[in-house]
Order: structure tokens, then C-alpha cells, then sequence
């Protein structure tokens, strides 16, 4: 139940003033005000602390309320929400399970008019009051199942929206679409009915190849990293689409962004493997998630080191959707000359297409971690394990 109590300027004023503190804490000390227990304080406090970093926009509107932790942890950041709404515009659309909101409010800015679906009734009521403290006048709530208002209408949708509930009846994490609720291969047709877009949110960790196997009709494939870290994976369907999907990851990193663009197509042409030459390339989390090695090669005219080692290297420097690095040397795997290269040596690590981990070797060697220096342990082209020692770019 909906307890607008929390939004008076002295219980507001306590939020504020406790927002850094220790929460546990704050807890045991009670809650000071009449009409609002510590237990709403503390979610409204642990809500506020998640959308200072994953939503902002929300953060900065004094008017927000918040839901349980439960609700905040499969909503999508503003920055995912905002890449998902330029994707898509038109005169309407609807997200048949809305959530906490953020989704339906950055999508609803590219739409006419806009339709939230929760099937949680004080989810519901917490995304109504959200909306109207951020003027969506053009965002209708509706709080019940999504698929059950479309058996029951006749509107038609320039796009409907769907974030499948990842979790089963015991609370476990699920990934398949035929898992989640709702099961969106089991209603396709229902959809199609009253679209010919559909956008599709999952988790990072289904595989790609799987999920157009569950689905109908997949054109667009959109792998969505945040600092390197891949958050979401969004699938665009299109009613009767029948080409080859295409997959574009896109990384956003502090300072820029980073996209790459290919079809789904079995290689027509062939890469090419050199030793390191000058500069050294590692894909970003996003590429490394599609799968698109020999692509990412073909495109950017690197040069692969190794089929399966995912380094790139070049002669000449070029922009590349991943880390860029310049070889400063290249030794041969002998521990027994390397122990005393690396001796007192402090340096970042990585590991690619190598037999040891990255903890085994910095014990092995005593390596510290950290400093400007860049160490690569992989196999090249001859299957020669290596060892390539870089400068970042």
C-alpha cells in the first residue's frame, strides 16, 4: 500500500540527511515519525541509493518513490532504458510488464500515447505516482496482466514491449524465453495480432543462437554493455521478417561509445592470423558476447593471432570496439627465464586461449597487480604460448 507520508518535507528532509549512513544501523534506531515506519524509510533510503547511479533522472525528482530491493534488480539503467527508446517511435506502444517503470517512462518519449501493464498492484500504484511526479502525461497505467488486456482489446501498437520476469515459482533465476513469465514464444501469435514490432529485453547470460531458435521472426539483435560489463540483451522482431538477424553490440564507456554492426551469416570470407605486429586489440565484453570473432577481424581489417586466443593485432593503429594497445616487447612461455624478468614487477594481467589463470600466474610470479603496464599470457598463430607486454592506449 501506497504510503505518500514518505514524501513530507520532514520525513524527506530525515531521507536526505541519512542517505549515506549505515542502513542496518538507521534501522535498529527506529523510525522517528508517526506515520512512517523505519521499514519504509529504509526502502525509500536503499531505492534512492540504487538510482543516484542506475537512473539519475529519477533520482534528481525529490517526488519519486520506491519500491522493495526485489523490484529494483531487473530494472533496466537509464542508460540502457534511453539506447532501447531510440531504437524504436511511433503513434503507440505498450509494456506488457512495467515494472518498477523506467522502460515505459524513456520509451513513452518517442510515442504518442504509451501503456504501462503490472500485474503488481502496488508496483502499479508506486509507476503511476512516479509518472505523474514526472509530467508522462502520455503514459496510461493499467494494473493487471499485459496479456490479458490484449485478448480483451482491439488496439493495434506501432510496438509492444515486453521484460519477461526471470525468476520461477521457487524464486530461481530462469533465462529461456519458454521460461519466463510472460512465456513470449507461447503468445507470439497473440502479440503478432496487435503488432508488427516487438521488442524483447533478456538476460546477458542466454545464448544468442538459442534465443532465435525460441523465437519468430528476430531482425535485430542488440547486445547493450555498460563500462564492459554486458547488461542486457534487447531482440527486435519484426511480423513476417524472414532475412538473416543482425547483431550490433554497442559498449558505453565514460568517455565514448562503442558500436559494431554485422549480420548473423556463416563467413563467406576468409580472416587473417599474423604474429603480434605493433598494436594489440582486445574485443569489449559486447563483442566478446556475440560471438562475432571472425567478423570483428574482417571489418576492422585486423588480423587475428589465434582462431580461438580473440586477440587482434595491426601494424598501423585504428579505432577498434575494445581496448587498443601499443607492443612494447613479446617473450616465449619459459618460467624459469620469466620468474626473473618478473621479479618486484606490478602489472595488469589477462589471460586468452592459455592453460593457466590469471591467479595461478601472479602467484606463480609474483606479480602485484595494478601500474601502467600490460601483460597478455596467450598462444599464436604457430600454437606457441606467449607472453605480449603492452602500453594502453
Amino acid at each position: 500500500m501506497l504510503n505518500k507520508a514518505i514524501l513530507d518535507p520532514e520525513v524527506s528532509g530525515f531521507i536526505k540527511k541519512n542517505l549515506k549512513k549505515d542502513l542496518p544501523a538507521l534501522i535498529l534506531k527506529g523510525s522517528p515519525f508517526e506515520k512512517v515506519t523505519i521499514q519504509e524509510i529504509a526502502v525509500q533510503i536503499k531505492g534512492m541509493q540504487v538510482a543516484e547511479k542506475k537512473f539519475p533522472h529519477f533520482f534528481e525528482n525529490s517526488e519519486i518513490l520506491y519500491p522493495p530491493k526485489l523490484n529494483l534488480e531487473q530494472t533496466s539503467s537509464e542508460i540502457t532504458a534511453s539506447y532501447k527508446a531510440a531504437l524504436v517511435k511511433g503513434k503507440s506502444g505498450i509494456d506488457l510488464t512495467g515494472g518498477l517503470g523506467i522502460d515505459s517512462y524513456f520509451l513513452s518519449r518517442n510515442f504518442e500515447d504509451f501503456t504501462y501493464c503490472e500485474l503488481n498492484a502496488d508496483l502499479a500504484e508506486i509507476a503511476a505516482h512516479n509518472f505523474t511526479a514526472l509530467k508522462a502525461d502520455n503514459l496510461s497505467v493499467y494494473a493487471g496482466n499485459g496479456l490479458a488486456l490484449l485478448e480483451k482489446t482491439d488496439n493495434q501498437y506501432n510496438l509492444i514491449y515486453s521484460d519477461p520476469a526471470r525468476r520461477d515459482d521457487r524464486g530461481g533465476k530462469v533465462f529461456k524465453f519458454e521460461d519466463c513469465e510472460p512465456n513470449i514464444p507461447e503468445n507470439i501469435d497473440l502479440i503478432f495480432s496487435h503488432t508488427e514490432n516487438l521488442m524483447v529485453k533478456s538476460s546477458p547470460i542466454l545464448d544468442i543462437s538459442a534465443g532465435i531458435n525460441e523465437l519468430k521472426f528476430v531482425k535485430e539483435i542488440h547486445i547493450v554493455a555498460v563500462r564492459n560489463d554486458v547488461k542486457e540483451l534487447l531482440w527486435i522482431l519484426e511480423e513476417g521478417y524472414q532475412g538473416e538477424p543482425v547483431i550490433e553490440t554497442v559498449n558505453f564507456e565514460k568517455d565514448r561509445i562503442q558500436k559494431f554492426l554485422a549480420e548473423v551469416t556463416k563467413e563467406d570470407e576468409m580472416v587473417n592470423f599474423s604474429l603480434p605486429e605493433n598494436y594489440l586489440y582486445e574485443p569489449n565484453a559486447a563483442i566478446m558476447k556475440s560471438g562475432l570473432f571472425d567478423k570483428i577481424a574482417l571489418k576492422t581489417n585486423s588480423k587475428k593471432i589465434h582462431q580461438h586466443s580473440h586477440l587482434y593485432t595491426s601494424e598501423k593503429l585504428f579505432d577498434f570496439p575494445g581496448r587498443r594497445f601499443e607492443i612494447v616487447g613479446i617473450k616465449e612461455f619459459k618460467p624459469s627465464l620469466l620468474k626473473r624478468y618478473f621479479k618486484g614487477k606490478k602489472a595488469n594481467i589477462t589471460t586468452r586461449n592459455f592453460p593457466e589463470s590469471v591467479e595461478k600466474i601472479r602467484k606463480k610470479f609474483k606479480i602485484k597487480e595494478g601500474g601502467d603496464d600490460y601483460i597478455f599470457f596467450t598462444t599464436n598463430m604457430n600454437e606457441e604460448k606467449i607472453v605480449i607486454f603492452c602500453k594502453k592506449f
